[in-house]
């Protein structure tokens, strides 16, 4: 991929009267090293289609232009479009789609099954698009992600540090970090370090699919009250009396005393059935 020339962002920006809009989290990537790593960490093949989001000025997008069969991807920025086309003038197997993710439903964008998810996300809304992705009918079989390094750290939680976001990407993927991005390498440069979330999605989430409404409902219930025991935050997500809710637990074999993020899939799954048992 060497034959890739460098953007050069700023002097692109300047050119089209344009500037990184904060509103909108654009921090532009621009470090080709860091480029080409994430095309080697999507284990892209030449018969892939790959859905990017947030091309920005077509940086990642060039690379992942001569690694895969197709490309799409989608600009929310209008004012970005311009330049966008100009940068992939020459890549013929891109297509530029300007709207929101957030509204858009993958499966129509891309017919093919197994695509991938390719995007450098902006942090504010990194669980959101997450969350979207994964809830699709159509879902990626990889997802490769550049987000805030913390963020990465927490979606790869283990039981004691487990989140809300962490159980929500663990039940339909294997998550690890691949990279650790310097701000140094985004233009303009974050406040912040980013991270390559390598995300491998399971042919079968790991709750069944008919028990995720309820898988979801306790796990918001469970980290609603994040410093409370099971019993309690339960009790009040869910609106039900300290002593059902103990009965609940103790039938899944769960402490009410311990916290939610010291739950495993497993155990969580264990719960479900148990409420789902209770009709």
């Amino acid at each position: 991929m060497n034959e890739i020339p460098p953007l050069h962002v700023s002097a692109l920006l300047k050119q089209y009267g344009l500037r990184a809009d904060k509103r909108l989290g654009q921090n532009f990537l621009q470090d080709s090293h860091t480029l080409e790593s994430i095309v080697t960490a999507a284990g892209i093949l030449p018969e892939d289609t790959v859905l990017e989001i947030g091309p920005g000025l077509g940086s990642l997008t060039r690379y992942l232009a001569v690694a895969a069969k197709r490309v799409v991807t989608v600009e929310l920025d209008e004012d970005l479009i311009p330049p966008l086309r100009t940068v992939l003038k020459p890549y013929e197997n891109v297509q530029i789609v300007h709207g929101d993710i957030l509204k858009l439903s993958p499966g129509e964008l891309i017919r093919e099954g197994g695509y991938l998810v390719v995007a450098n996300i902006p942090y504010y809304i990194t669980s959101a698009i997450l969350r979207h992705l994964l809830e699709q009918e159509s879902k990626p079989r990889r997802m490769v992600l550049t987000i805030q390094k913390e963020v990465a750290e927490r979606v790869c939680a283990g039981p004691g540090d487990m989140s809300l976001l962490a159980l929500s990407v663990q039940v339909y993927g294997e998550p690890r970090i691949a990279r650790r991005i310097p701000a140094s390498a985004f233009f303009p440069a974050p406040k912040v370090d980013s991270a390559v979330l390598c995300v491998e999605i399971y042919a079968s989430p790991k709750i069944q699919p008919e028990l995720l409404d309820t898988f979801f409902q306790l796990i918001k219930a469970g980290f609603s009250q994040k410093r409370k025991t099971l019993r309690n935050s339960l009790s009040a997500g869910l609106n039900l009396p300290r002593e059902e809710t103990e009965r609940l637990l103790e039938t899944a074999g769960l402490d009410p005393m311990r916290r939610a993020e010291m739950l495993d899939i497993a155990e969580w799954r264990r719960l479900v059935e148990s409420v789902r048992s209770r009709g």
